[in-house]
């Protein structure tokens, strides 16, 4: 049996006739760059998320970029971010001409230890980056009630968490803005890249509108500096099609997700993933731990399944942050993380007896390593 780690093909069939009928919009209407469905996706997103305002841009890391830019962030500055993530959220703090400072994470949900920020508040850090990872929230009480005392912003990566629920509380509307990648793995992807922000702030939401689209008023008027950032009309109206399913998707992710762990539960050496109780866990990752991972890796393609190692390298350890000093030992829940991780299959379109090769397969590998 064949699984594939993600089936952008049966999503595509599902969805054939209203994408196709939404694309053959766009090229009548010829509105290609902020055309009619960016506007209208960038409302209902805003409804979707409970969020005043939404602001297309043209990736997930963009949006973090320019929400940095919009809070003022630059050179000398300093914004507290998870080791273990994907590597734009430093690199949009490198970007600005701020440094990144690392922090590890916690064992149990694999989000920024709360707990460990407070230490690496110095008189030059601006900000902190939570990342909602692998769907599932941070711990954004304690985080922000600490940000306050502390007076830093803060600005929520929420790239891999499209309908995650933090005590009731959708992902990204925590803080002073959050950040949404819609590339095409995740929950809500589209054809290509694209990102949103979204803010309950007017000023904000002003600000950002004008940076994403080289700083215009209007066509000529140029008040600030800002960026060539769109979120191109012909993805919006891709996304719009999309956006109807979210949530039954989501509930599929989480169906398959429960089933996994129900099954792979009580299995030496593997550990399912932690769900917080009072959130919602949307599963854009599904992500088991175990001894001997490569082995186990090894087996899962020989028998055709399509697993994924995320975050095999934490960020202090990455070549491009030689120079902020960071050395192996520094973060070891991260570290230790990084050598038992896998990402099993999740999609929206998984069945069961898929899953039941998948975890008849772990159980067999799980043995023999």
């Amino acid at each position: 049996m064949k699984v594939s780690f993600l089936d952008l093909h049966a999503q595509y069939r599902a969805l054939q006739p209203d994408i196709d009928r939404a694309i053959r919009a766009v090229t009548t209407r010829q509105d290609f760059v902020l055309g009619k469905d960016v506007s209208l996706f960038e409302q209902e997103f805003a409804m979707y998320c409970s969020s005043r305002y939404c602001i297309g841009v043209n990736s997930g890391t963009d949006a973090l970029f320019l929400c940095l830019k919009a809070l003022g962030i630059g050179p000398g500055d300093e914004v507290i971010v998870p080791v273990f993530t994907f590597i734009a959220t430093a690199f949009v703090v490198t970007c600005t001409g701020a440094r990144p400072v690392f922090v590890d994470i916690d064992e149990k949900t694999f989000n920024i230890d709360v707990g460990k920020i407070e230490r690496l508040i110095t008189k030059r850090t601006r900000a902190v980056i939570p990342v909602h990872l692998f769907g599932q929230c941070a711990d954004m009480r304690p985080l922000n009630s600490l940000c306050r005392k502390r007076g830093l912003a803060v600005v929520e990566d929420a790239c891999q968490a499209h309908g995650a629920l933090y005590k009731g509380a959708p992902a990204g509307t925590m803080c002073a803005a959050g950040c949404f990648s819609f590339y095409p793995t995740k929950n809500l992807g589209g054809w290509g890249d694209g990102g949103v922000i979204v803010t309950d702030k007017e000023d904000l939401y002003k600000k950002l509108r004008m940076m994403r689209d080289c700083g215009r008023k209007s066509k000529y008027e140029h008040h600030i500096l800002g960026f060539n950032s769109r979120l191109d009309t012909l993805q919006a109206a891709v996304l719009r099609v999309k956006l109807k399913y979210l949530n039954a998707w989501n509930e599929k992710r989480i169906e398959a997700a429960r089933l996994y762990s129900k099954m792979v539960e009580g299995v030496p050496g593997v550990d399912v993933p932690y769900e917080v109780p009072d959130c919602r866990h949307v599963y854009h990752i599904y992500a088991i731990q175990v001894d001997n991972r490569d082995k186990v890796v090894e087996t899962l393609h020989k028998r055709d399944i399509g697993c994924m190692v995320n975050y095999p390298i934490p960020l202090h350890l990455q070549v491009v942050y030689k120079e902020l000093g960071y050395r192996k030992g520094d973060f070891p829940v991260a570290e230790k993380l990084s050598r038992r991780i896998i990402s099993l299959p999740m999609h929206p379109f998984i069945t069961k007896p898929q899953i039941e090769y998948v975890v008849k397969t772990i159980k067999n590998a799980v043995k023999e390593a």
